[in-house]
């Protein structure tokens, strides 16, 4: 009989084949300190030196067998690891000042930077503890004369079953020969997530436990759709497995003629479908998905890969990248948001007992002026280069926003002064806390946009925190108490005639499209992968009915009743 496991879909698709355990490397550190601290630094350069090439060979195979996405994330690591601030001097003063041999000093320092990832509140940055991983594993495997498992050479429709998957897993790996990956841990915004939906897939994540519970050579079938695994397949399932997978051929087709299309109902109605990405080097990623924008830059990865805070130069050049990239496409940069969760080597905080709660986001930029100065001088810089939006997050008070506002007017008096050029630029705020979804009305007024952060919205909205699974049940861009927020914040928008868009997951959910466009939002920007999905869901919806669905479910007063009349309502109203 069929046994089935679920977790958490990472990349589309449906695969059969039969399992294959990534066995783990084990380091063993030792524990004795160095006879010569002087010499165990000698030591320790030359095993960083080993690394570096070993990551530089990495990168080059990448750019040759996967693409330049994946090659991207080996970029990434290449660049930290020669990090002489975040990386090599806090090793060597490790070895030197407290007198550990150099693989405790590089398990302390690379579990503390992984660490420090995994405590962001943006689950795309807390994956980046992935990456301080990799490197970890690689300068150890050095340190300590290991040699990595090979699996070059893997028989035709392998399922990869593992933990989890560093980058230089994947790129070691003979990938033509998977037909699915499942891993314990890991998201959506992991490598894996995003290797495995550059590769076309199948992916899922989150099974705890799996590891245990299947041997290698099972046969299994995975659903990258749906995210359950199906192990002690029968002739059912796999019946059911065949009529998946020439239905999800001829969907992708279809698909494919939405890639470049404008986006807009069946009735006319124009909209704008944008993507999500986390640093400048996945823009190639949103021009080839057709997405007609960046809805969300999350400018963060200029602060948490390197050891010191980044100059204005270093981001008015990569803010540049992006926008000259991007052509006359909008582009909406977030400007910092970080808080009293992630202590930044580069600005010590103190600490919070509810750093969800404290400063973070705005309210860190507003205590912070020369650091937000710097970061705002650099986007006004590169106006010029593009069509910039700028967004601030997590504004909660009218006063936090005419502060922010004074302070990006003064950074441009400045610029004008010293003669440096700048371009009008569109300001909004990210609608993420229920106060300012409230106060939508006024601050609709003072802005050019607005676009709802659900992730957040919904976790300060119902109190319950994102990824605990003891409240999982109450997360959920269903609950009436979300959407009534939402709707409140839309109104006010079209009332004030500025745009209301949505950056958070919620914006791909194809189910919540017609509810959400019959409130008016007209602007959706989630991962790029998904863009023609929902752009196709969009040019079946009339916005008449949309809009008379809204009351409807406006007046349900649990999560599951507005799923069932959504459901209900899809295929007997709305399609056009």
């Amino acid at each position: 009989m069929a046994v089935v496991y679920r977790g958490t879909p990472i990349s589309q698709g449906v695969a059969l084949g039969h399992v294959l355990t990534v066995k783990e490397l084990f380091l063993n550190i030792p524990q004795q300190p160095p006879d010569d601290r002087v010499a165990e630094v000698g030591r320790f350069c030359d095993c960083h030196r080993a690394a570096v090439e070993e990551t530089q060979s990495l990168l080059e195979n990448a750019k040759i067998c996967l693409g330049k996405d994946e090659a991207n994330i080996l970029d990434a690591q290449l660049t930290f690891i020669q990090d002489e601030f975040s990386v090599i001097e806090p090793i060597k003063e490790a070895i030197v000042e407290e007198g550990l041999n150099m693989a405790q000093a590089i398990d302390c320092v690379l579990s503390k930077i992984s660490n420090l990832f995994r405590q962001a509140d943006d689950e795309y940055m807390r994956q980046r503890a992935a990456d301080a991983e990799d490197i970890r594993r690689r300068l150890l495997t050095h340190s300590l004369g290991l040699t990595e498992q090979n699996y070059s050479d893997l028989p035709p429709d392998t399922i990869l079953a593992a933990r989890n998957l560093t980058p230089s897993d994947t790129i070691r790996m003979d990938l033509a020969h998977v037909s699915a990956i499942i891993t314990e841990q890991g998201g959506y915004y992991s490598h894996v997530g995003i290797i495995t939906r550059n590769q076309g897939i199948p992916s899922v994540s989150g099974l705890n436990g799996i590891l245990t519970q299947l041997q290698d050579g099972d046969e299994v079938i995975v659903n990258g759709n749906d995210g359950t695994v199906i192990a002690q397949v029968g002739t059912v399932e796999r019946n059911e497995f065949y009529d998946l997978l020439r239905h999800q051929r001829e969907e992708a087709k279809a698909l494919e003629r939405y890639r470049f299309a404008d986006s807009c109902a069946a009735d006319g109605t124009q909209g704008l479908i944008c993507a999500n990405i986390g640093n400048e080097t996945e823009v190639s990623r949103v021009l080839e998905a057709g997405a007609e924008g960046i809805g969300l830059l999350r400018s963060e990865f200029l602060y948490m890969n390197c050891g010191q805070l980044p100059s204005e130069e270093v981001q008015f050049q990569a803010y540049r990248k992006v926008l000259e990239a991007m052509g006359n496409r909008p582009v909406t940069i977030r400007t910092l948001d970080i808080g009293g969760d992630k202590d930044l080597p580069s600005l010590p905080m103190e600490h919070e007992d509810n750093p969800f709660l404290g400063c973070r986001a705005i309210r860190l930029c507003l205590s912070h002026v020369e650091l937000f100065r710097t970061q705002l001088r650099a986007l006004l810089r590169a106006s010029v280069y593009g069509n910039l939006h700028i967004m601030f997050p997590m504004i909660s008070s009218l006063d936090e926003l005419h502060r922010a506002k004074a302070i990006l007017d003064r950074a441009r008096e400045e610029l004008t002064v010293e003669g440096i050029t700048t371009a009008p630029v569109r300001t909004g705020m990210m609608v993420e806390v229920p106060s300012s979804a409230l106060l939508a009305d006024t601050f609709a007024k003072e802005v050019d946009f607005f676009s709802i952060g659900t992730n957040d919205l919904i976790q300060y909205t119902v109190a319950a925190e994102r990824g605990n699974p003891g409240v999982e049940y109450l997360y959920t861009p269903y609950h009436p108490a979300v959407l009534r927020l939402i709707a409140m914040t839309a109104n006010a928008a079209r009332e004030n005639g500025i745009l209301c868009g949505m950056c958070g997951e919620a914006a791909a959910d194809t189910a919540l499209l017609p509810l959400l466009w019959g409130m008016g939002l007209r602007e959706f920007s989630m991962s790029p992968g998904a863009v023609t999905t929902v752009r196709s869901a969009l040019a079946g919806i009339e916005t008449a009915a949309c809009e008379a669905l809204v009351p409807k479910i406006l007046a349900c007063s649990q999560a599951k009743d507005v799923k069932e009349l959504l459901q209900k309502q899809m295929y007997s109203h709305l399609v056009g």
